[in-house]
């Protein structure tokens, strides 16, 4: 079954993280089962063994199991010792053989804190993990760990590391709108489209200064969407200037545009306003600057509040050695294979199918590879 070997082919190489006396259970084994028990709900160890010992028969027609179901503590030992960065890279590679980028992708980048992932007594914070979402195909690309959200402008390179940039579009919030981090996008030949507040203080202050010039504002390339839904209406005006008009912007590493988005929002009787300021490797194309922005917000809406609603990923108390990190490899897994499997069920309900129907279990998993 080539989505079978698919799936396989990418997982089978981990390093195990067990002295070899100790491997009663097979590393792929348990990987195996912990997909398909997050997949169908399960939130933690002792569902992951429920699970198992529901469905043992089934999953022995992928895996030997030769010892049967493992016990919760096994699970959580070898789950919490996995190179964290191994199982990373492999999922990574799982995705994009699946689902290779086309050109032109935009790339979101952005954080989010599992909230109940600290440990007070260890004096452990709260997990944070920036992650890559493809707007194109609508899937996770990778994760990487931060401490804490202020690391972030040092674990986005590490996640860019993993990337194929050449030809894609990377977007990042304000956090992450630093020089080095857009030579390592242009050295990769990506875009980049950075958001920026006045956390770059002298950046902020020369761009908005060259809108507010007339003559430099009637030069400006311009576009504007209308968008309307579940009674909103919003207006979104992005204009973009030729870099050189702000002697800041043509510091940084490939810059070619200078943009300001200005979003207005109509809800019943209230109206709201919102000005944005960008710096982008991109000519002066507002139609694809706008859209790339508009894409960014996919990650949020589309990635982290579905771990936290369908997942419940904000959760999880999971915290020890590597354990949260790998789970959130886990749970993103999931999340892709929901995503491509197409059914008009939501998110929620494919899990709870997955967790009943055995058939359908297959489909999800083994049709994601021919997706």
């Amino acid at each position: 079954m080539e989505s079978k070997c698919t799936f396989f082919d990418f997982f089978s190489d981990l390093p195990d993280p067990r002295i070899q006396r100790c491997r009663k259970h097979d590393l792929l084994d348990i990987l195996f089962l912990s997909v398909c028990a997050v997949l169908s709900g399960a939130e933690g160890w002792e569902c992951i063994v429920g699970f198992g010992h529901a469905k043992l028969e089934w999953l022995r027609r992928f895996v030997p199991l030769e010892h049967g179901i493992p016990s919760d503590d096994t699970i959580a030992r070898v789950i919490s010792r996995l190179d964290s960065e191994a199982f990373n890279r492999s999922f990574l590679g799982w995705v994009q053989a699946v689902a290779p980028q086309p050109a032109g992708d935009v790339i979101a980048i952005d954080g989010k804190t599992i909230r109940r992932s600290f440990d007070s007594a260890r004096e452990v914070h709260a997990l944070h993990m920036v992650s890559a979402w493809s707007c194109a195909n609508r899937l996770v690309l990778g994760q990487q760990r931060t401490s804490e959200k202020s690391n972030e402008i040092t674990a986005i390179p590490a996640l860019l590391y993993l990337l194929t940039l050449n030809g894609c579009i990377v977007t990042i919030d304000a956090m992450g709108c630093q020089k080095h981090i857009a030579s390592h996008i242009r050295d990769k030949r990506g875009h980049y489209v950075l958001a920026f507040k006045k956390n770059q203080k002298h950046l902020y202050e020369d761009i908005q200064d060259a809108f507010e010039v007339g003559t430099l504002a009637q030069k400006a390339a311009y576009v504007e969407a209308l968008d309307k839904g579940h009674g909103r209406i919003e207006r979104r005006c992005c204009w973009v200037l030729d870099a050189k008009k702000a002697p800041e912007a043509i510091l940084w590493p490939g810059a070619k545009s200078v943009v300001k988005i200005q979003c207005e929002r109509h809800i019943g009787d209230k109206t709201t306003r919102e000005t944005r300021y960008f710096i982008s490797s991109l000519g002066r194309e507002p139609e694809q600057i706008l859209a790339a922005v508009r894409c960014h917000w996919e990650v949020e809406n589309v990635l982290h509040w579905v771990l936290d609603v369908s997942f419940r990923e904000d959760d999880s108390r999971i915290r020890r050695e590597q354990a949260a990190e790998n789970m959130g490899v886990l749970r993103k897994m999931a999340r892709n294979i929901c995503q491509k499997t197409p059914t008009k069920h939501s998110n929620k309900m494919k899990i709870r199918v997955c967790g009943w129907d055995d058939n359908f279990r297959e489909k999800m998993i083994f049709g994601f590879a021919k997706s």
